[in-house]
């Protein structure tokens, strides 16, 4: 847990809180978005991104938006990177903004692993654990198209792939931000490796749970090294469900627990956990997180689909240490603000959500619920899960996948 706990009659999420070697003047973090807005040959951040993650820097803590650790990690069109230097140099600049307003700002750095596809490679096949189809949708510059089976990676490539995590962690420093999240949830890489049905390999990285985990845990002690484990985290998903490979099952959910435990003897400076789906066949979110509880020691960062009630309600049971907060941040910068004031929240514009040119200076326009952000985000469409309704793309964005507002966490 960590080493403040809320003032008895204050409401939680507004007291501060520590978080490993992390001081946070409130517990609402702003949780990774994608935005796909890095529309540059060099997947460089822009002045938008120093605009937009500043005029949030009210949060206790901001996690960026997942940014690939290499060429080979790139699975979505338009996302930022950390593994050049233009690409730290944009950074950089955002990490500054950030600063400048008070905040304090964290890495994500991810890898979407067999959810890429060739059209990202020159046609190459896209690596995983195994040459196992995960059967996911895969987001390319020509539109959705199916994942294909994958290679399996090898044991020099696993290294190499543990290599650029350091190298990005390197760059993170380098760029002025205050840690590190590794993205380890939902389909991609790190999630596939912990999942028995896309990993069967029998060398030291599959057969067990145990040896399922070494890819990740051998991420944390190369990233460890450049920041220490104070200032790194992890965000894990173990409830998401997506057949036929990931269904948070009865075994996979007994595996995150010893995972846990294991987490538990790492010294990091929080786990960012996802709770079930809202709505969804398991969505007993206080269950969920008593359980993290019992097998965590450390922090707890809870996430989807939280409001200022449920997240403070959770912090008051000792279930979490912060709470955070996607969409609610889309169309409130100012939301922590809101919170203590008790501002109801602007509603946000779908359509303006995901627009896909700037078309005007985003930002606040007035309290309380007045407010609007404009012309920061590329307008998505997701196929939903089989049974539920299909959502397109806007004629002008067929491209892109429309993210659940609840989790805009890709990657």
């Amino acid at each position: 847990m960590s080493d403040q706990t809320p003032a008895p009659g204050a409401q939680p999420l507004l007291q501060p809180v520590r978080l490993g070697a992390l001081d946070l003047p409130n517990r609402v973090v702003m949780a990774p978005m994608t935005r796909a807005r890095a529309d540059n040959e060099e997947l460089a951040p822009t002045a938008l991104h120093a605009t937009y993650y500043s005029q949030r820097a009210g949060a206790g803590l901001i996690v960026s938006e997942g940014t690939w650790v290499s060429t080979d990690a790139i699975g979505f069109v338009n996302v930022p990177g950390l593994y050049t230097d233009a690409q730290t140099a944009g950074w950089a600049k955002v990490t500054e903004a950030v600063h400048s307003a008070g905040g304090r700002i964290v890495s994500q750095l991810g890898h979407v692993g067999a959810v890429s596809h060739p059209d990202y490679h020159g046609g190459r096949l896209p690596a995983g654990p195994s040459a196992v189809n995960p059967h996911e949708m895969s987001f390319t510059p020509e539109g959705p198209k199916d994942t294909v089976t994958p290679r399996a990676l090898s044991a020099s490539e696993i290294a190499a792939t543990i290599g650029a995590y350091r190298q990005a962690a390197t760059n993170a420093l380098r760029a002025g931000f205050d840690g590190l999240e590794i993205h380890a949830q939902v389909s991609h890489l790190v999630a596939q490796f912990l999942n028995p049905r896309l990993n069967r390999r029998t060398d030291a990285y599959g057969g067990s749970g145990e040896k399922r985990a070494r890819f990740l845990l051998d991420i944390l002690d190369a990233v460890s090294g450049v920041w220490g484990s104070d200032r790194v985290a992890v965000k894990l998903s173990p409830y998401w469900r997506h057949e036929p490979a990931f269904t948070a099952d009865d075994e996979q959910l007994a595996e995150y627990d010893q995972l846990l435990k294991r987490l538990g003897d790492s010294g990091l400076a929080y786990l960012h956990l996802l709770g079930p789906e809202p709505g969804g066949a398991s969505d007993d979110t206080l269950a969920a997180f008593s359980r993290y509880r019992a097998h965590y020691r450390g922090a707890i960062v809870a996430n989807l689909g939280f409001t200022r009630a449920s997240g403070n309600d959770l912090l008051e049971r000792g279930l979490a240490d912060a709470v955070s907060f996607g969409a609610p941040f889309i169309a409130n910068p100012d939301l922590v603000d809101r919170f203590t004031h008790g501002h109801p929240l602007a509603t946000g514009d779908r359509d303006t959500y995901f627009a896909s040119g700037v078309k005007g200076p985003e930002g606040i326009h007035g309290l309380p619920g007045g407010e609007r952000v404009v012309g920061l985000f590329i307008r998505l469409g997701r196929r939903r899960q089989a049974g539920t309704e299909t959502s397109r793309p806007s004629s002008s964005n067929r491209n892109f996948p429309r993210i659940h507002e609840r989790s805009i966490t890709v990657p």
